[in-house]
């Protein structure tokens, strides 16, 4: 049975009970996903289900892994058509944790995040799937922030700008060698940043393993992991997809990459259904694309670091390696040349 760190288990369900809410005497804990940035644990008891986030432990940057506010988003979607887990609680006391928790209801569905779950679905149900993550993100970039006060989020200053100055700075915080090519793209990325048209609830983080798959239905059920949710450009989420979709002889984040299996659709294809339900102009999509790419990498070797900082942050998933980052950002020089970046 894993532990949660820092945590001791009685101390939170007296917590809980004092909240109003019970849990069973004795809980099996169990380290789930293969995510690399906030902690997740299932929780269980019989029948009995619940899932717990947590941020990484260690010396964390500034603004990430804010497991209160992804709490806020979701609570703000529960009724939305954006499909997510319902939250539970929130703990912020420090006597029973010094890291803040969130608990969440537990989604019956399956990560595509190795072969063996992928190739149990038909080549339709991976080509259904693909059409639904889509129409998910599109979905997600419908919502009305101030309807479900989200408004205030962030910034409504322009998108471009404050993405290339947050991941610069979480490049610089998390870097263990310098790459000339992160500071190239940087200065390109601003030089080059596309005009603003709108503003719209952004994932920031959307690709195959960060949704839950009913596998009956071949759809999504639930979206995953909303740490790096913010306002700004709906064409970055849908560039950020793009940088998380593998392509045949490409750079490939992930150890299993399911979404080469016949069935789910190319790099090209999911712009392209995109574009058509959502009517956007793809005008700026191959920024998006790379700059997409350049956050991945900074993203990798954050995950990088924080492992080497502490082994307790080590997830199934295996840890990026240098190779992975670097090609990555061959690949966000290769379309910002292509974009004319």
């Amino acid at each position: 049975m894993a532990s949660i760190p820092e945590l001791d288990l009685e101390a939170f369900g007296k917590w809980l009970h004092s909240n109003g809410i019970d849990i069973p005497h004795h809980v099996t804990v169990t380290r789930v996903g293969i995510g690399q940035s906030n902690l997740t644990y299932l929780l269980t008891d019989g029948d009995w289900r619940w899932v717990l986030r947590r941020p990484p432990v260690g010396n964390l940057l500034a603004s990430a892994h804010d497991v209160v506010r992804e709490a806020r988003i979701l609570s703000a979607l529960a009724d939305t058509p954006v499909p997510v887990p319902h939250i539970h609680a929130v703990c912020t006391d420090t006597s029973v944790s010094p890291a803040p928790l969130v608990v969440m209801e537990h989604v019956d569905a399956t990560v595509l995040d190795n072969l063996p779950a992928a190739e149990a679905l038909s080549v339709q149900q991976r080509r259904s799937v693909g059409k639904s993550m889509v129409d998910t993100l599109a979905t997600i970039h419908e919502v009305d922030i101030d309807a479900v006060g989200l408004a205030d989020l962030a910034s409504h200053k322009p998108y471009a700008e404050r993405q290339v100055k947050r991941w610069s700075s979480q490049w610089e915080k998390s870097k263990t060698r310098d790459i000339p090519a992160v500071d190239d793209l940087t200065k390109r990325f601003l030089e080059g940043a596309p005009e603003q048209h709108e503003l719209r609830l952004v994932h920031g983080d959307f690709h195959i393993r960060n949704v839950m798959i009913d596998p009956a239905a071949a759809s999504v059920k639930a979206v995953l992991d909303w740490e790096l949710s913010t306002l700004g450009d709906p064409l970055a989420d849908i560039g950020s997809t793009l940088a998380y979709w593998p392509s045949v002889g490409g750079p490939q984040l992930s150890a299993a990459p399911v979404e080469l299996l016949d069935g789910f659709p190319d790099q090209a294809t999911l712009a392209a259904d995109y574009v058509e339900r959502t009517g956007r102009d793809p005008k700026a999509l191959k920024y998006w694309h790379a700059l997409g790419l350049w956050k991945v990498a900074i993203i990798a070797q954050g995950i990088l670091k924080r492992v080497q900082d502490n082994e307790s942050n080590r997830a199934a998933g295996g840890v990026p390696t240098h190779t992975v980052v670097d090609s990555m950002l061959d690949m966000a020089l290769s379309v910002a040349d292509d974009a004319g970046i």
